[in-house]
């Protein structure tokens, strides 16, 4: 059964509209009221965290999610991203001759990783919608742990080409499986940041990466080298985050057995605020509900803004830029950078990236309402804007204009883990179809980055890279038109919701907000 809302729309303060969706059943969503419906007061601590704004049983119940699921999620996409980095770090400082790896053998490697994270990824998703979260993400760390450990000892890239598939195989579950399970436990004024706090968490991993390729004594220990202690070291922080998930690790209030660590009132408390912002529980598969997710343009238009997304902001080719000035002969003679300086340099770009996210995070869910596109939008500019310069000036002409535009050139990069989140927001009522289109969004980039970059991110054409500054153009300027028609698809099924009462809702003054198939609330989608 489908859930129907009415729509109350009043003016705020400076003539925005606040929209609050009442469920026929009485239940309601704003985002300015708590579980029990009580309007939210806010205070200045509680624009720094959201729960201190809350009742005491919320708090309590907020403070143990966030302590569980936060620390599971963000540690779990810390070693993710220390992985992804360390290969990086790894073929800047070694591997690349000892694994003969002079050519396109990187990016080569980086692709068959993807091909891997591609076909589990989808499946993995639906597989949580049926069996609980607890079980499936952890039993997927663990197997990714061994797959890891096994790459300290490859003797050629072939070697490493098989073990990174396996890796991206057992990784294919757990990023959008973590989304799926947030949009399950939080609300539109919490989720935005606590999806940016775990996306951000794998920036950390990039950056602590460099840290350890930069401490020598990892060179020669045990008579390995120092790139090889990298996947070693992946491998022992895993096994022990793997396990922390099989006991602490929840399912979802509305489909799963309640966690040990929640009592009854607390799940019950879980659920109430779940049914308030619409979510639903897990449904049947049926032909009719598959027609319905094939002729809704949710499943088409909310997928590739993800892809675009992730394959439009530039790779940064700074470590790249560094290593260049080492070459024989010396672009610029006189000038060279030591291997620590290479890994730690590009740092300051992940520090920026860290700020800017946090702040849109934070801006998203507190000023901004829970609207998730402004954010897009001033992304996109931003990156434009300084793609351009790196496509046109001189490589080595300009170094210290170069240092400022690769330091700053992820702070157009934010965007994702917000758009994610927009899309559990406007597939809210059916669970299925959320769990699919957040893991096809992820899935289908991943598709696109298994192929682009060995056309446009030549490791080869780096530092320079002008056909991936081109690509970043192109995508950055769909990805505002890309939007810009989402943005116009909602407003369309509102205005329909709104002038298209069924019989029962005109007899009772209530409309349905829908898109051609389905109940979906577009306003919850931040319109």
């Amino acid at each position: 059964m489908t859930t129907q809302y009415v729509q109350d729309v009043k003016h705020a303060p400076g003539g925005a509209l606040d929209t609050e969706y009442r469920r026929v059943d009485g239940a309601t969503h704003t985002d300015g009221v708590d579980a029990t419906g009580a309007a939210i007061r806010p205070t200045w601590y509680g624009r720094l965290w959201d729960t201190w704004d809350l009742p005491p049983a919320e708090r309590r119940l907020l403070f143990k999610v966030d302590g569980l699921i936060l620390t599971f999620a963000s540690l779990g996409y810390f070693i993710k991203n220390l992985d992804q980095q360390n290969v990086t770090n790894a073929w800047l400082s070694g591997m690349d001759v000892d694994l003969d790896m002079l050519s396109n053998q990187l990016v080569t490697a980086t692709s068959i990783w993807t091909v891997g994270y591609v076909i589990g990824q989808i499946p993995s998703n639906l597989l949580i919608t049926r069996a609980s979260p607890r079980w499936v993400i952890p039993s997927l760390e663990l197997v990714w742990g061994i797959a890891t450990l096994g790459s300290y000892a490859v003797k050629s890239y072939r070697s490493l080409y098989a073990l990174r598939f396996l890796v991206g195989l057992a990784e294919s579950g757990f990023y959008p499986g973590i989304h799926y399970l947030l949009g399950g436990w939080y609300t539109p004024r919490e989720i935005g940041k606590r999806a940016m706090i775990f996306w951000l968490a794998g920036s950390v991993g990039s950056m602590f990466s460099g840290f350890l390729v930069a401490y020598t004594h990892l060179n020669d220990v045990h008579g390995l080298a120092g790139w090889r202690w990298l996947f070693i070291i992946d491998a022992i922080i895993t096994i022990p985050i793997a396990l922390f998930g099989y006991v602490f690790l929840p399912g979802l209030p509305l489909q799963n057995k309640k966690p040990w660590w929640l009592n009854e009132d607390e799940y019950a408390l879980a659920g109430k605020r779940m049914s308030r912002i619409g979510r639903g529980g897990k449904t049947e598969w049926t032909w009719a509900k598959v027609r319905r997710l094939l002729g809704s343009w949710h499943t088409y238009f909310l997928p590739l803004l993800y892809v675009i997304w992730n394959n439009g902001y530039v790779q940064n080719p700074m470590s790249y830029y560094l290593k260049s000035f080492n070459a024989t002969p010396a672009p610029v003679p006189g000038r060279s950078y030591t291997v620590a300086q290479i890994n730690n340099l590009p740092l300051v770009t992940t520090a920026v990236l860290i700020v800017v996210g946090l702040l849109q995070a934070w801006l998203s869910d507190g000023v901004f309402r829970g609207r998730r596109w402004p954010f897009i939008y001033i992304g996109a500019v931003i990156t434009i804007a300084i793609a351009i310069p790196l496509r046109v000036i001189s490589l080595y002409g300009s170094i210290k204009a170069h240092f400022a535009l690769y330091w700053l050139c992820t702070m157009g990069n934010a965007a994702g883990p917000l758009i994610l989140t927009w899309i559990n927001e406007i597939c809210s009522s059916d669970t299925e179809k959320r769990a699919l289109l957040v893991a096809g969004g992820n899935d289908l980039a991943y598709v696109v980055q298994a192929i682009a970059p060995n056309f446009v991110w030549k490791t080869t054409e780096f530092p320079a890279a002008r056909k991936g500054f081109t690509w970043v153009l192109v995508l950055q300027s769909l990805l505002i038109v890309w939007t810009s028609a989402i943005l116009l698809l909602l407003r369309r099924d509102e205005r329909r919701a709104l002038n298209s009462p069924s019989e029962d809702e005109a007899l009772a003054g209530t409309r349905t907000p829908s898109d051609a198939d389905e109940k979906d609330v577009a306003h919850v989608g931040g319109v």
